[in-house]
């Protein structure tokens, strides 16, 4: 009898915590950096790592997102494996120049001789009434940039193997964490080195009336409007992307085909949103099995609410999700 992988229970955030000492531990031209990384962390996702592994590899930066990617893309092409910390992706604004100049580009700007092996790590959206810039949800701003790989786990045990994946790939990787999970998201995760996949979506949920397509702070949310639903003898199938690039579409096109309805659910606005790329994808392949349009729930075409309690509004919840689901049901 095999026996089963020890695990232990963690947050969001200790399990990025603990993927990211468990990456330095395994390579050594593994190095942390960020403001105020050093010291923790806003979140304190690199709490005493520095002591740890030495303040050579875990270390503080001067307040430039911009120059915090530079630095990174020339130690990559040094040959390190650097993973920058954003303390906020409403921050990534003006490093954007970098990633879309630079970043993305070298394996092709060198036809393959080069390639920068770096992770970009940021907290996203909203959920906990923070101030302005500290809840967006940039995902389908960077997912447009050619040669940059886009991951947004939803659970623990996702995000410490999706990040030991992201920080071993060998071409960039921009890693979402949703703030609203890094201490409500408790779970089973394994112990020792243990990467997950990237590229592959993950059915959280069966169902063979509607399709519900989500990611990272989303899947909570789609997983309690399909109980409701299910309370109405809807049977709703939940899939979390996990990677927005690459996108795992023969999950999404098996789950298409078998329900002819879909739902796509995100936190960022709507226009120009990743939806519109996920339905534009779906149309193309598997327009002849729809059977009622394709809808996306996501926030309302207007800058993050700070402070208030009108991001309630902002943020889809789980009826705005269940009422999209009767709507194709519906059609």
């Amino acid at each position: 009898m095999t026996a089963a992988p020890a695990t232990r229970t963690l947050t969001m955030v200790q399990a990025v915590q603990d993927a990211l000492a468990q990456a330095l531990e395994h390579d050594d031209s593994v190095m942390l950096f960020g403001e105020d990384v050093g010291m923790g962390g806003v979140f304190r996702a690199s709490d005493g790592l520095r002591e740890r592994f030495g303040a050579e590899r875990v270390f503080d930066t001067p307040l430039s997102e911009a120059g915090i990617v530079g630095m990174g893309i020339g130690l990559a092409l040094a040959g390190m494996r650097p993973v920058a910390e954003i303390q906020f992706a409403g921050f990534l604004y003006p490093a954007l120049e970098q990633m879309g100049v630079q970043l993305g580009r070298y394996r092709h700007r060198t036809q393959g001789r080069f390639s920068v092996p770096m992770v970009i790590r940021a907290p996203y959206g909203g959920g906990i009434h923070s101030p302005e810039l500290h809840s967006e949800s940039p995902e389908g701003l960077v997912a447009a940039l050619p040669g940059i790989k886009v991951v947004v786990p939803s659970t623990p045990a996702d995000a410490r193997g999706l990040l030991l994946s992201a920080i071993a790939d060998p071409d960039p990787v921009m890693f979402f964490e949703s703030i609203k999970l890094y201490r409500s998201a408790r779970g089973e995760v394994p112990t020792g080195y243990a990467p997950l996949p990237l590229g592959q979506a993950r059915v959280v949920r069966s169902g063979h009336d509607c399709t519900v397509l989500c990611y990272g702070g989303m899947v909570e949310v789609c997983l309690r409007a399909a109980q409701a639903a299910q309370g109405a003898g809807i049977e709703v199938e939940v899939i979390d992307l996990r990677t927005l690039v690459p996108l795992d579409l023969d999950t999404i096109g098996a789950s298409v085909q078998r329900t002819g309805r879909v739902v796509i659910v995100h936190e960022a606005a709507r226009r120009m949103g990743f939806g519109a790329e996920l339905s534009a994808q779906i149309a193309e392949r598997w327009l002849p099995s729809l059977q009622a349009p394709v809808l996306r729930v996501a926030g309302w075409d207007a800058p993050y609410p700070p402070f208030t309690s009108a991001e309630a509004a902002y943020r889809p919840d789980a009826r705005r999700v269940a009422l999209a689901i009767r709507r194709v049901l519906e059609f």
